[in-house]
């Protein structure tokens, strides 16, 4: 690998790591349970999937996608907080760990 690459995969890592912080607790503003959980698992998927990349472009393409999706992720929790929501029987259980006797 040239030092030109490593030096653009060590500043990348930072915005990679922040963004997908960001992605993640963008996700968990939602208010419907079933786009909540879509929404982290679509996450933590997209970036496992291509945490191997080495080629800069593609990283860089990436990236920008994941920017992308971010600003679309706002957009649409904003839209969801304005609803109410009933909770579901998953969530009611999982907030307070209930643990059967």
């Amino acid at each position: 690998m040239s030092s030109t690459v490593s030096t653009t995969f060590s500043q990348t890592k930072p915005a990679v790591l922040s963004l997908y912080r960001s992605l993640l607790r963008t996700s968990r503003k939602f208010e419907g349970y079933n786009f909540r959980e879509y929404a982290i698992r679509r996450t933590r998927e997209g970036f496992r999937k291509h945490k191997d990349e080495t080629d800069p472009r593609t990283a860089y393409i990436l990236l920008r996608q994941a920017e992308e999706q971010l600003a679309v992720l706002q957009r649409q929790t904003a839209i969801s907080q304005m609803y109410q929501f009933d909770k579901l029987v998953v969530e009611a259980a999982s907030k307070k760990h209930v643990v059967p006797s």
